[in-house]
């Protein structure tokens, strides 16, 4: 089970982030299950990329241990950036 917390995480927060792009810029929203998955995979990307960077820094701010709050920072961003790429081209590929 402690294998798979950092990703269930990872997942949730992304999901979070996704449905804030997706709030923040209606033109670039897939729907509430669109907005949900893109984040979802985003975090992943996310928090696997970006976590390990953000979370040495967190990690050595924080004096270690406990939850990585940069990962689910990280993860979180993700799911933010891939919605609203996948919400922009969705939108070109309508306009043409």
């Amino acid at each position: 089970m402690e294998q798979l917390l950092p990703i269930i995480l990872q997942l949730v927060a992304g999901a979070v982030g996704g449905n804030v792009g997706g709030a923040a810029l209606k033109d670039s929203s897939l729907g509430g299950l669109g907005n949900t998955i893109a984040g979802a995979v985003g975090g992943l990307g996310g928090g696997s990329v970006l976590g390990p960077l953000i979370g040495m820094a967190a990690t050595a701010a924080a004096g270690g241990g406990g939850i990585n709050i940069g990962n689910i920072a990280a993860s979180g961003v993700g799911g933010l950036l891939l919605q609203v790429i996948a919400g922009f081209i969705k939108g070109q590929m309508n306009k043409a």
